[in-house]
Formats: structure tokens, C-alpha cells, sequence
């Protein structure tokens, strides 16, 4: 993957040690990953605008995520509306357990 973004829902502001959270709409925070090649260049953690809405959080976090230029997403589930208008987006979905580090994920599916 190279010249890729990547983000990762989390449940806070830890970076690369923070946890994947249960939820993609849902989640606290995203933490973005810009990958050159399989090397970390930058990491970068933001607050998921969408979070306490109580409806239409995909839309809403998947725009902010295309407005980033995110190539890919990891999440431990993603809504069926969410998933749709991540292909309208062409931003592809991976799943990642809930509560595994990040670190680990990105290890285990992209840095490898």
C-alpha cells in the first residue's frame, strides 16, 4: 500500500496504543494512518463529529473520511448503510476485532 491512508475507529486519543472500538459510527475517534509503502509516516488522531448522534452517523463520518482522502477503514462492524456509502466512496472496510490495540491491527493488516 503505498501513498495509502488508513483509519482505524478507536475508542480515544492514544495513537498507535489506543484500542479499535466496538462501533464504526459510533467510535470516539479515528486514528489516521498515512502509510508510504508498508512504513508509518504519520499518525494523527481526530474526534469523530458524528458520535453522540442518534441517527445518520455514516453519512456523516464517512464524508469526513473521504474529506481526508482515506483510501481504507478498520472497524470491528459497519452498519449496512455505512457500508454502502463506503463503496460510493470507494474507501474499502476491513474488519479488525474490537478492544485489539492498534498497533496490532495495522501490523496484522497492512504494515505487516
Amino acid at each position: 500500500m503505498s501513498g495509502t491512508r488508513v483509519a482505524i475507529a478507536t475508542d480515544g486519543f492514544k495513537g498507535m496504543e489506543d484500542k479499535v472500538s466496538s462501533f464504526f459510527g459510533a467510535a470516539k475517534t479515528f486514528t489516521v494512518i498515512e502509510l508510504e509503502g508498508k512504513q508509518i509516516k504519520d499518525v494523527k488522531t481526530v474526534a469523530n463529529p458524528a458520535a453522540s448522534y442518534t441517527h445518520g452517523r455514516g453519512r456523516t463520518v464517512v464524508q469526513m473520511l473521504a474529506d481526508m482522502k482515506v483510501d481504507t477503514v478498520l472497524a470491528s462492524e459497519f452498519g449496512p448503510g455505512a457500508s454502502v456509502i463506503l463503496e460510493q466512496n470507494r474507501i474499502s472496510k476491513i474488519m479488525a476485532k474490537a478492544g485489539k490495540k492498534v498497533i496490532d491491527v495495522v501490523k496484522e493488516n497492512i504494515a505487516g
